[in-house]
């Protein structure tokens, strides 16, 4: 097991979580004060809902690959579908919660989310371009001296 790359995803996974709540959490309350604002009219503030929703759900697996890509880890399909995945239903069934003024996710949630995407995270083959090897599985570049 690499644990440098389960320490990777992990950073990984809590940074784009926080990031991801914290969109959301702006983005209902900007819906919310939308919504405020023209009470008269029945659909206020459902765009910018919409709009923050959607965006959430498709920035965590952007979030997730790029930032193990700038980590120079690769192999993370499993780590970007799963993670990505769990996000939208996560964030979907907790949206009342946030959608509230002064609301959260639960703590609980959020650490099972970045529990599992780590482990999705380690569980990825994980080989960096410097790591390189033929199909015979012998390193490639320059024979040792």
């Amino acid at each position: 097991m690499r644990y440098a790359r389960l320490i990777k995803g992990a950073v990984t996974v809590a940074l784009s979580t926080a990031a991801c709540h914290s969109l959301m959490y702006a983005g209902f309350a900007a819906a919310r004060d939308s919504a405020a604002a023209s009470e008269d009219d029945m659909w206020a503030g459902a765009f910018e809902f919409l709009l923050t929703t959607a965006a959430s759900w498709l920035l965590m697996p952007f979030l997730l690959w790029a930032g193990m890509g700038v980590l120079r880890e690769t192999g993370n399909t499993v780590l970007v579908l799963v993670g990505g995945l769990v996000w939208a239903l996560l964030s979907g069934y907790f949206t009342d919660d946030i959608d509230r003024a002064g609301g959260h996710i639960p703590l609980p949630a959020l650490a099972a989310h970045v529990l599992l995407c780590t482990a999705m995270a380690g569980a990825g083959p994980g080989r960096r371009p410097d790591d390189a090897q033929d199909h015979e599985g012998q390193p490639t570049g320059p024979p040792a001296r």
